[in-house]
């Protein structure tokens, strides 16, 4: 089994409007007490030198992780002493980097970087709360090559407040000129708890325009070479974001860091939503179930790749039962699932609905 390890850095210059992930606004760094933190809980977790735990891959997460100095990166990074040639991802905003922190990331040893653009429209920016701009992403990209980042992801956020084809096309644009090799597309999700949720902005897209939006979404990004390998995700060959497939492939995951999640021998377990207990070392991970069949149906479902029935059954010593066949043989017929034999896959028609689909599937 494979192993990714994810950091949780709960520090942001400024809360997102749409934003329900655990982090704490107006803040301009990342205390080397909360570094030091993580460090003590690798110490702790991976038996002194976590070569037990040796994580294939390491993904800085957020929060925003690009407010860490590049010698707070370089410290975990070798604490955490993945394999060689592994993955390791840290997520930047524009706004928070420049040349010379950029190159010290890539020498303390990120080789890959996802960075938050979301759109090209700076209204847009505006309306959703990001502290930067469509100029500053794109400045942010060049600096981004000039430091040696060959595997760069961008983030474009789908269907946001009176939104276009052509916004689309402008944020795809910036990015393949931008040369990133990866992209997620996500669609707007107005999540409970947060600003968006209190105060609902004007001009949302409904259900079947958001479809629409993605749908158009997947063709264009096709179109300039970001192959779709999972709902929200798609790259140049070659490129597919290795940490998250392990997510999806229910492999072994840690995760340290207020809220953070793990899966470890298929045991579930997260830490508390508390950043003072974390660095005073009082918390502790808080257990969450297992992961069994329907996880992997769920996950796997996600991917184009799709399911295939033989490893659910090596696995896991679940197969699927007649009732779940008659329902995907509708799906497929309905232009949901892809026609044939083979793996279980969903069109993308399919995994706009995943969702649904699912909780009949697995009733």
């Amino acid at each position: 089994m494979s192993l990714g390890l994810y950091l949780h850095i709960p520090y942001c210059l400024a809360r997102c409007r749409y934003c329900d992930f655990y982090s704490r606004g107006g803040q301009k760094e990342v205390p080397d007490a909360y570094v030091a933190a993580l460090l003590r809980e690798m110490e702790r977790i991976c038996n002194c030198d976590c070569t037990a735990l040796r994580p294939d891959t390491l993904y800085f997460g957020g929060g925003t992780p690009s407010l860490l100095r590049p010698d707070q990166a370089a410290a975990l990074i070798r604490a955490a002493a993945p394999v060689p040639e592994g993955e390791v991802t840290l997520e930047a905003n524009p706004e928070t980097v420049d040349p010379a922190k950029l190159e010290g990331f890539r020498q303390a040893g990120v080789n890959r970087l996802s960075l938050g653009v979301q759109t090209a429209d700076d209204e847009s920016l505006a309306r959703l709360g990001r502290p930067h701009t469509a100029a500053q992403s794109r400045q942010a990209l060049a600096w981004a090559r000039q430091a040696g980042f060959a595997n760069i992801s961008g983030d474009i956020m789908l269907a946001l407040p009176r939104y276009t084809r052509e916004e689309f096309d402008r944020t795809l644009d910036l990015l393949a000129e931008g040369g990133c090799t990866h992209i997620s597309a996500y669609l707007l999700k107005i999540e409970p708890g947060t600003a968006f949720a209190r105060h609902t902005p004007e001009g949302l897209p409904d259900p079947d325009e958001a479809a629409d939006f993605y749908l158009y979404a997947v063709e264009q990004l096709a179109a300039a070479g970001y192959r779709q390998y999972e709902i929200s995700n798609f790259a140049r060959p070659g490129y597919e974001g290795q940490h998250n497939l392990l997510y999806w492939d229910c492999q072994d995951y840690l995760g340290l860091g207020p809220a953070a999640h793990s899966c470890l021998n298929r045991k579930r377990f997260y830490w508390p939503g508390d950043t003072r207990a974390f660095i005073e070392g009082t918390a502790r991970p808080v257990e969450d179930g297992g992961c069994d069949g329907e996880d992997y149906i769920m996950l796997r479902l996600r991917l184009t790749q799709g399911l295939d029935e033989e490893e659910l059954a090596r696995r896991f010593s679940v197969r699927l039962n007649e009732r779940q066949r008659a329902f995907w043989r509708r799906c497929q017929q309905a232009g949901y699932a892809q026609p044939g034999e083979g793996p279980l896959r969903l069109t993308p028609a399919g995994l706009i609905i995943q969702n649904s689909i699912l909780t009949e599937l697995l009733a």
